[in-house]
């Protein structure tokens, strides 16, 4: 893409009602624009960005055996009022709308009831068992206060894995196959080191729910922090009996602020008998299913990243996360010799299959560079009148500012990119 074709322009400054910091980057390079409060649209980066969030997610549900669908955002009544989750003085964030015909309807906070309820026509027999459908979807929450830019919003695009299992022992299993799977996901998209599985209410159905736990100076959440054993505990259950559980100390634990970035939870039966999801085993007995939920919010975890992974220049993505591979910058338009350069390079790696992001614009080099930086893209090309006389290309690494030049032969075959 050429960038004098991105209709998307950069900003010097956020807009004044934006206090978050994520936001602020983010409308400012050009990634998100702010429809109201708790509410913003994906531009051409933005949108890219958390496709290949996406994209990391997908690979590593699909590894354990998920099985992707797309549910209807539009929510029966009927069915939440039979798990009693309809009246807002349980659920106190539904968005609600009616029918032409005055039928009460809710917008999706959530997929439970309405995924047991479409896997009653699936699940018949112990051999239909287990089972992992997932989506990427977007939620509706009516939040009182809705605050941190894309981190908490009223709508937004989450991924839900529901797991239908024969007995807890099969549930159990890929329980904690989710741990593994989730912390591969965030070690993939650059914050696995800073994130930590932690223990939190588990409410009916068992002693624990785990969230994932990315440390923040902004973050919400209060946990208290073994890095050791790479564990956590959430204010919320935080005691001596609980650390006496898990074989923790307490002069171990360090408090640190948090922002949760993923969570499961085990929920036993209280859907499936609510909505009537059983299954024959071998011997013809029936049996109610055992159900759990796994969540990811997408914009929430791009805008932690944001937040937290940024530097005072701009945005610093990881690879997997970057919206293009490269951004190709060229420093002196009027030079005819560093024009074509800069055209064969992104022709050349174009055609190979890397997505560049080519600066074009007939700007100040200072301008670019610095709306490069904050751009964020993972590997910059620099291409000036320099570059022509040397026949090496700079080419530098946005997070560790590492800076090499390349023969413009080995940058036009995309090899650098493998040598990283």
């Amino acid at each position: 893409m050429r960038q004098t074709q991105l209709f998307t322009k950069t900003r010097k400054e956020a807009p004044r009602d934006e206090e978050s910091k994520n936001a602020q980057l983010l409308i400012r390079a050009g990634y998100i624009h702010k429809e109201m409060a708790g509410v913003y649209s994906m531009l051409p980066l933005g949108l890219r960005a958390i496709k290949n969030i996406e994209k990391v997610i997908r690979e590593e549900m699909n590894k354990v055996g998920g099985q992707e669908i797309e549910m209807s955002a539009l929510q029966d009544k009927n069915l939440w009022e039979k798990t009693n989750r309809w009246d807002d003085e349980v659920l106190d964030i539904w968005f609600k709308t009616s029918l032409k015909n005055g039928s009460e309807l809710g917008l999706g906070t959530t997929h439970e009831e309405p995924l047991t309820n479409l896997m009653r026509n699936y699940i018949s027999s112990y051999k239909d068992l287990p089972t992992y459908p997932y989506q990427f979807q977007t939620k509706f929450r009516n939040e009182l206060r809705a605050k941190s830019g894309i981190m908490r919003g009223r709508e937004f695009l989450m991924k839900d894995l529901y797991s239908f299992s024969k007995d807890e022992k099969e549930h159990n299993e890929f329980y904690e196959k989710m741990k593994v799977a989730y912390m591969n996901i965030f070690n993939r998209l650059g914050i696995g080191e800073q994130t930590y599985v932690t223990f939190a209410p588990g409410g009916s159905f068992s002693d624990f729910s785990h969230e994932f736990q990315f440390l923040s100076p902004v973050g919400e959440d209060t946990i208290y922090v073994d890095k050791d054993k790479k564990i956590a505990i959430n204010k919320n259950v935080y005691t001596d009996e609980v650390l006496e559980e898990l074989g923790l100390l307490k002069e171990n634990m360090v408090e640190e602020r948090s922002i949760e970035v993923g969570n499961i939870f085990s929920l036993g039966t209280k859907f499936s008998e609510a909505l009537d999801l059983k299954y024959k085993d071998s011997e013809d007995n029936e049996n109610v299913v055992i159900m759990g939920s796994y969540g990811i919010g997408l914009g929430r975890l791009m805008g932690a990243i944001a937040e937290n992974l940024s530097d005072d220049a701009g945005l610093v993505w990881s690879k997997e996360i970057s919206p293009y591979d490269v951004h190709l910058v060229t420093l002196g338009t009027d030079n005819s010799d560093v024009v074509k350069l800069a055209d064969d390079v992104y022709t050349s790696l174009k055609e190979r299959g890397v997505e560049v992001l080519y600066d074009d614009r007939d700007t100040r080099p200072g301008e670019k560079l610095a709306d490069s930086d904050l751009i964020g893209i993972s590997t910059r090309i620099v291409i000036g009148k320099k570059t022509v006389e040397s026949g090496e290309i700079e080419v530098i690494d946005r997070k560790t500012k590492k800076v090499r030049y390349i023969p413009e032969s080995e940058v036009q075959a995309g090899s650098f990119l493998n040598a990283e």
